[in-house]
């Protein structure tokens, strides 16, 4: 009998979110994936997207209610982020708990009670999205998110002790990645932005979404099984 795995994706209606959506599908996965101020316009087989604001406790426990309503899901991909790019000076308990919310908590709620799911049924996977940002980029005007990444990692590393043996648990640290936000900035910028950024990556290239998604679904195999705990830099070798 043919068994159809499934896969929740956070924040899957733009950028590297988006291509992680179609990617999945592609591979044959059933695809649930969230979107919050972003109208999806994705319209594939086997995909469903659900309306949820990860600020929210009301719609993270109305999504994992329709998750479990569903079966629950093999995979959880926590991609979904905010970031504000401020000046040090004028950032807030306001920024830093917005971001957190999104970056961690949110997270962290999905993992804790969709994981339990997986470790009933002795099987899951666990990808968080983190970034290169968490470990050793430095940058004041992305503190709040460089933090998030960084608590993110950390709870990689716990959750993937919590649910062994079952669930394997990892996150990714993508460098840059050419998305449809970095083009416009690198627009605004006289097209200056990218050329000076990849003189710091020994491949000259950012990443496309593609590359990312490629690792993505690497971990959500069981060619990955033996993987555990793990923050996998994927940044082109940044200096």
């Amino acid at each position: 009998m043919f068994y159809m795995k499934s896969v929740l994706i956070t924040g899957g209606s733009k950028g590297l979110g988006k291509e992680l959506v179609k990617s999945f599908v592609n591979e044959g996965y059933k695809v649930y994936f969230t979107y919050h101020s972003t109208t999806p316009d994705i319209s594939m087989d086997n995909c469903t997207s659900i309306k949820c604001d990860l600020r929210s406790d009301d719609d993270i426990n109305n999504l994992v209610s329709y998750i479990k309503e569903n079966g629950g899901v093999d995979i959880l991909v926590n991609n979904a982020a905010k970031e504000f790019n401020t000046e040090i000076n004028d950032k807030t308990r306001d920024s830093f708990s917005e971001v957190f919310d999104v970056n961690l908590f949110g997270p962290f709620l999905l993992s804790r009670e969709l994981g339990k799911l997986m470790y009933e049924k002795k099987y899951g996977k666990i990808i968080n999205i983190s970034s290169n940002n968490s470990i050793d980029k430095f940058d004041t005007s992305t503190l709040e998110y460089d933090c998030s990444k960084a608590g993110l990692n950390m709870l990689t590393k716990v959750m993937a002790k919590e649910l062994a043996p079952y669930v394997n648990v990892n996150a990714i640290l993508p460098g840059w990645i050419l998305t449809d936000k970095i083009k416009e900035l690198d627009n605004s910028l006289n097209n200056q932005f990218i050329k000076e950024e990849e003189k710091n990556i020994l491949l000259n290239r950012f990443a496309t979404c593609e590359d990312i998604a490629n690792l993505v679904l690497f971990l959500a195999s069981d060619k990955s099984s033996y993987i555990n705990g793990e923050l996998i830099r994927i940044d082109g070798g940044s200096k």
